[in-house]
């Protein structure tokens, strides 16, 4: 398996750049179906973490992730409780629950017209990074398991293998995807102009106008919109079928973060 490691970029990096090109890919609603976090407190719950009514919680907001898209709500809810309730967990722990949930859950979940995406920006030797509001841990595995350069996600701050309480930097959501990529193409070299980037949100509109080739994935109602009226390449993977190009080449190529951070606070208090 590759080493991963963190970086100020909100990188876990796998693999090296090439060509100065690179395709840049949302996780949730885009290379999967609905929120990768779910499943990684679903995996709690298994484990007696937290009780039922915690994951009936869940559930719910999964599907209403899945009919509507991101709460905006969660998102921003993030950021003021990750300090109280992430603090004194082992960040192996997660990782070692990533790796888990990937294997029984996310896998199954991942959409095969965006991975053939994917799959094909390798081929033609361009890196291919996951962009995502997901713990950068839990990120990586994804990226690895996909055989991808590597993921960029929210990073926590981690002293003697536990995290603090702390983020570094933002969450990785809307506008900060957006300057995560342009420190990223900086640090590697990539032309931005030449890289691609895929995502469901119309949130994701700075990770998508970083870039010369901006492709709505299973788009929402005002990415749909937004895209057509830019006339970017449209792709629905949700009924099986591609659902406009409008004249333009074919493209080669937070979730629910809350549900993640409140179930490794329920690990904490037991």
């Amino acid at each position: 398996m590759p080493d991963v490691t963190t970086t100020s970029s909100e990188a876990a990096s796998v693999t090296v750049q090439h060509q100065g090109e690179a395709a840049f890919f949302d996780v949730d609603n885009t290379m999967m179906k609905g929120a990768s976090l779910f499943h990684v407190a679903r995996k709690m719950y298994q484990k007696k973490a937290f009780t039922l009514r915690d994951a009936t919680g869940f559930a719910w907001k999964q599907a209403k992730f899945i009919l509507r898209g991101e709460n905006m709500e969660d998102v921003h809810s993030v950021q003021d409780s990750a300090q109280k309730l992430a603090a004194g967990i082992s960040a192996e722990f997660v990782r070692q629950l990533g790796e888990e949930v990937y294997d029984e859950m996310i896998v199954s979940k991942i959409w095969p017209g965006t991975k053939a995406l994917a799959q094909e920006h390798l081929k033609n030797g361009r890196a291919v990074w996951l962009v995502t509001a997901t713990p950068v841990e839990v990120a990586a595995v994804i990226a690895e398991r996909l055989h991808l350069t590597g993921a960029l996600g929210t990073v926590a701050e981690i002293e003697d293998g536990l995290y603090t309480g702390k983020l570094v930097g933002e969450i990785l959501h809307g506008a900060a995807k957006g300057r995560a990529v342009r420190e990223l193409a900086k640090e590697h070299g990539l032309d931005l102009e030449r890289c691609w980037a895929y995502s469901d949100s119309f949130n994701d509109i700075p990770l998508l106008t970083a870039v010369g080739n901006p492709v709505a994935i299973n788009p929402d109602a005002k990415l749909r919109r937004h895209a057509r009226e830019n006339n970017w390449p449209i792709y629905d993977y949700r009924s099986g079928r591609r659902a406009a190009t409008l004249g333009l080449q074919a493209a080669t190529g937070v979730g629910i973060v809350y549900g993640l951070w409140k179930g490794i606070a329920s690990v904490r208090r037991k």
